[in-house]
Parts: C-alpha cells; structure tokens; sequence
C-alpha cells in the first residue's frame, strides 16, 4: 500500500492537477443535474430542451470555477469580489428566458420554461461553487415541480387539444379567442403550428388550443362556430 500513499501524496502536492480533476467533475454533474431538467423540457416539446439546459447549467458551473481560479490566482494581489462573475449570470439569463418567451408567440407556457432555465443557472453555480448537495436537492425539487405537479394542477380537469386550420393567422386569432371564451371556456394556451403535416396547403396555418370546456355541449358549440367560419379550413380534436 506504499505506493497508494505516495500516489496520493504526490496528487496532494500536485495543486494544479487537483483543481482540474475537481472543475472536470463538477462540469459532468453540472452536464447531468441539467440534463435531467432539459429532459423533462424536451419531452413537453418546450423551445428550450435538453441541449439548452446542459449549456446553461456547464456554463454557469465554468463561471463560477472561473471566478474562484481567478481568486486563488489572484490572492493577495487584488481585490476580487468571487461572487461579481456569478451574480451577472443570473441576471443575465433573463434574455435567454425572454427568447423562450417570445419563441412560444400565442402561449405563454414560455414563463415556466424561462425560469427553469434561471433556476438551471443557479444549480451550476452551486455545483462551481461546491455546493454540491444543494445543487442536486434542487434539481430533484425543480424536477417534481416541472413534471409531478402539473400533473395534480390539471387533475379534475379535463383539457381538450383543438387544431384550428385558418386562412388569414393574424385576423382569426382575435376571433377564435372570441369564439371560445362566448362560451365561458376558459383558454390555456394558444400556439401556432410550424408542422406542415398539419396543413393542408401552405395558404393555412394551424393553431393549437388548449381549453377547458365546462361541459360537451360548450365544446360542440365551439366546434360547430369554428365550422361556420368561411375562414377556417379544418377544426379537429387531439
């Protein structure tokens, strides 16, 4: 066993090698605790998935093992605020997050996708900063949130997926709005279709509604008024 303990003492001696095998693991659990969460948002077909989320949480994690190479390097030879690198990440996020909006157009299930990315930035913090039970409590916990609890948020609820083919997008928007909220029917979302399976010619386009009709006869009526419509080309259900 000698020459485990000279191994040993030869890599404690070795402080340039030890930082590199530390920021090349927590750069992995970084990759991974975003990956989970990128997973989840790749399987709800969000703009920002499991790539996105990865780059996020490695790059935040690098920032941070950045700002602390940089203190080491540093010490006594400046004054370095470790934390002034970490803190415009988090606030820089926010345009990444409002690109994830703004991609989404009619629905705004953008905002939860925006924030776990903010919230993937901040586990790669904790995971540069050796927080590292922190950073995976929080990746559980912002796992549950994504995935466990919409699913008791919708439950006694029964959500219907309606597909819109239309002519003239900008115009019957607003009127489709109109349409199923005479109803009562509360609108989830709203979001345009790029598929063009879904169309029938490149003149339409396709607008998916997520709602929650009060009953089947307010469905029929939404149904049957989109029919009416000399402007819509196809009204089906998913």
């Amino acid at each position: 066993m000698d020459w485990l303990q000279n191994a040993w003492q030869w890599l404690s001696n070795c402080e340039p090698l030890l930082f590199v095998l530390d920021a090349l693991w927590k750069l992995t659990l970084a990759a991974l605790l975003g990956g989970i969460i990128g997973f989840e948002r790749e399987h709800s077909h969000r703009p920002a998935g499991f790539r996105t989320h990865i780059l996020v949480a490695v790059g935040s994690a690098l920032v941070m093992l950045t700002s602390v190479y940089i203190s080491e390097a540093y010490a006594g030879r400046a004054n370095i605020d470790i934390t002034r690198m970490s803190a415009q990440v988090i606030s820089g996020i926010g345009f990444l997050g409002a690109g994830t909006i703004l991609r989404e157009g009619f629905s705004v299930k953008g905002l939860t996708t925006a924030a776990s990315l903010w919230a993937v930035s901040c586990v790669g913090i904790a995971v540069g900063a050796g927080f590292v039970s922190g950073a995976i409590v929080a990746t559980i916990v912002i796992y549950i949130t994504l995935n466990a609890l919409k699913k008791v948020l919708s439950k006694g609820q029964v959500g219907k997926a309606l597909f819109i083919e239309v002519k003239g997008l900008e115009e019957q928007i607003p009127e489709i709005s109109r349409i199923i909220k005479k109803t009562g029917t509360p609108i989830h979302s709203m979001e345009i279709l790029y598929d063009a399976k879904r169309r029938r010619n490149r003149e339409t386009s396709t607008v998916k509604a997520l709602i929650f009709p009060r009953n089947p006869e307010a469905l029929k009526l939404i149904i049957a008024e989109l029919q009416n419509d000399e402007n819509v080309v196809d009204v089906y259900l998913s």
